[in-house]
């Protein structure tokens, strides 16, 4: 009682460090703990806490409350605003309250990341929490709220290392690849090609100048993955191929069952089911052998599992219409991602069922899907839902069909 009393109380004066204090303090945690979990060095916790009634960072103190479960009315958060800084302008007001957000959920995701040794450390520590928050929340916001605050991190990331040397200059450009990376996934939702393709090419460059061979290869990857689902077929084996090049050898199994399951989506778009399966079969047994190993090496990226090969198996079917491959009684059990990956899976099952002649079927799951694409804005789930409509030609379509026709017209995203 006495501890929570000291607690609301320094929050009353506005005295948020001491708070973390605190809280960190009943946790028995140390400082070098807490900034470990933060991404910060003991040095910037001590000064966090140590900063009075002061101005504080919006994005640190959310990333700490969320970190200790101080509640964040206790730290002047309210609804991810500050108290004290309550402001009129509404764009202000949302970029105050997604910077809160993604400290918060970039917390858990850089918790194993050691406390850096030096200023310039802590810096790329910062810019790349920021980055894993902003990944985080792309699966429970538009990406068209967060593109721009995306493009304005990356802006800042590539304004810091203009003045860098060595290799400060070196982890900023990993970190800039690691941004402008979700930059092009955010524009791959959005439906935009064009920048799609121009900010992966942006992450491969900035990856090779950092020296960075996984990351690389990683960027190189996610580029095939967005060829493939565009059906350049051809293009994502090329691209998979520079990928394997670029990681050289060895590497991590989880690059290895990675790779192999974009190698199959390759294949698929360019018609060969065969090499599809072939792919496919080996990065299951590459997933499977992943069972106790360390975790991927890209602190942004889940565990690959076998669950991801079968679902990835559901896309290629659905590509070749093979209905075999999409089909079975607990398909729509692999859809264990965010709501928009499970859109458009929920999409590739719905041409699994049109190949079998299920219409009924097909477009009440697609309907679902659709509306996913509606409330998350995104481009590429309704384009994705206009290709399984044109893939069905009948003179008189079902009562299903016509109601998802009236849903998708006039929907431009």
């Amino acid at each position: 009682m006495q501890q929570t009393a000291r607690i609301r109380e320094a929050s009353r004066r506005g005295d948020y460090g001491r708070v973390i204090e605190l809280v960190r303090r009943d946790r028995r945690m140390t400082q070098l703990q807490l900034g470990q979990a933060l991404g910060m060095s003991q040095s910037a916790v001590s000064r966090l806490e140590k900063r009075g009634t002061g101005t504080y960072r919006t994005d640190a103190l959310a990333a700490a409350a969320a970190h200790l479960d101080i509640a964040p009315e206790l730290v002047g958060l309210s609804g991810g605003r500050p108290r004290s800084r309550a402001r009129d302008d509404d764009d202000m007001h949302r970029r105050v309250l997604l910077g809160g957000a993604v400290a918060a959920a970039a917390a858990p995701v850089l918790a194993a990341v050691p406390a850096p040794a030096d200023a310039h450390s802590d810096q790329v520590a910062a810019l790349r929490l920021s980055t894993a928050g902003y990944r985080r929340l792309d699966g429970s916001l538009p990406s068209q709220d967060l593109e721009e605050a995306v493009q304005a991190h990356l802006g800042l990331i590539q304004a810091t290392a203009r003045g860098a040397t060595g290799e400060h200059r070196a982890r900023l450009a990993a970190a800039g690849s690691e941004a402008a990376g979700l930059a092009g996934w955010l524009a791959w939702d959005r439906g935009n090609t064009g920048s799609t393709r121009a900010r992966y090419g942006a992450a491969v460059g900035a990856a090779r100048s950092a020296g960075d061979r996984l990351l690389t290869a990683y960027q190189v990857g996610s580029l095939a993955q967005f060829e493939a689902h565009t059906g350049n077929g051809v293009e994502a084996l090329v691209l998979v191929r520079r990928a394997r090049r670029a990681a050289g050898e060895p590497y991590p199994p989880v690059a290895d069952a990675w790779l192999l399951s974009i190698e199959a989506l390759g294949h698929a778009a360019a018609g060969d089911r065969c090499a599809a399966d072939r792919a496919l079969t080996s990065s299951r047994a590459a997933a499977e052998a992943l069972d106790g190993q360390a975790p991927p090496p890209w602190p942004w990226v889940f565990g690959f599992t076998p669950h991801k090969v079968a679902a990835h198996r559901v896309t290629c079917g659905a590509w070749l219409g093979l209905p075999g491959w999409v089909l079975g009684e607990d398909v729509e059990a692999l859809a264990t991602g965010h709501a928009k990956q499970r859109a458009l899976l929920l999409l590739d099952i719905a041409a699994g069922h049109l190949s079998a002649g299920r219409v009924e079927g097909a477009f009440s799951l697609a309907t679902r899907a659709v509306e996913v694409g509606v409330r998350y804005r995104s481009g590429r789930i309704v384009e994705r839902a206009r290709a399984v409509r044109r893939s069905l030609a009948l003179s008189c379509p079902p009562p299903v069909v016509r109601d998802f026709d009236e849903r998708l017209h006039g929907v431009y995203l």
